[in-house]
């Protein structure tokens, strides 16, 4: 019982428009493996809540009432550390993206999604990746100041791998395209990691196309 319970993903959804924290609720708590532990209209009420709730993965909104999501999702790391953060939203400035980022956040989506996306997002992110979008990839790209041919280094192999993570593919998808095991792709993953000295998705990706 225990062990079943430790692999439940469990999540929460901070979403101000009634409609669409319903809709994620519910496709969160159809999902295989998901728990959906709180829907939240407001960030005041997430950051009352959700310590308590310590839920595994947030999916935040930027554009809340009072506090915006940003401040919240700043206030929430500081408050549940392991805790990883998306961004569902409709904003896709760069301002918004690298502020989200910067408070703590480890993906950004933009709406609207499917309900596959969705759950997709969830596991990557507690997989260890960064769901992105890949023109929101690109963008992160702006920000960086990084000397070409960074990705020299790289084994053929991880060249391909981080290829495939900048055209937006989720782990397993790699795995499928390239033949080989999720854990294979998560090793190659972490060795480009340690060669670019980069600690995210978002990091590598940046710069793969800045080289």
């Amino acid at each position: 019982m225990a062990s079943g319970s430790e692999n439940i993903i469990t999540a929460a959804v901070v979403e101000d428009e009634s409609a669409l924290r319903q809709s994620f609720q519910e496709i969160l708590m159809r999902a295989p493996g998901i728990c959906c532990v709180g829907a939240f209209a407001s960030a005041e009420d997430a950051l009352r809540d959700l310590p308590a709730l310590k839920p595994r993965v947030v999916l935040m909104d930027i554009n809340l009432p009072c506090m915006d999501g940003v401040e919240c999702v700043r206030q929430l790391s500081e408050r549940l550390p392991k805790t990883q953060i998306v961004m569902l939203t409709v904003h896709d400035n760069p301002e918004a993206i690298f502020d989200s980022l910067a408070a703590g956040a480890s993906g950004y989506l933009l709406k609207p999604l499917r309900a596959a996306q969705l759950i997709e997002a969830v596991r990557d992110v507690i997989a260890g990746g960064a769901p992105m979008t890949s023109n929101i990839a690109r963008k992160v790209v702006q920000t960086f100041k990084k000397p070409a041919r960074a990705t020299v280094n790289l084994t053929p192999k991880e060249k391909l791998v981080l290829d495939y993570l900048a055209k937006g593919y989720l782990y397993k998808e790699i795995a499928d395209a390239l033949k080989i095991s999720y854990g294979t792709v998560h090793s190659h993953i972490e060795h480009i990691y340690e060669k670019l000295h980069v600690r995210s998705r978002s990091q590598a990706i940046a710069k793969y196309l800045a080289s």
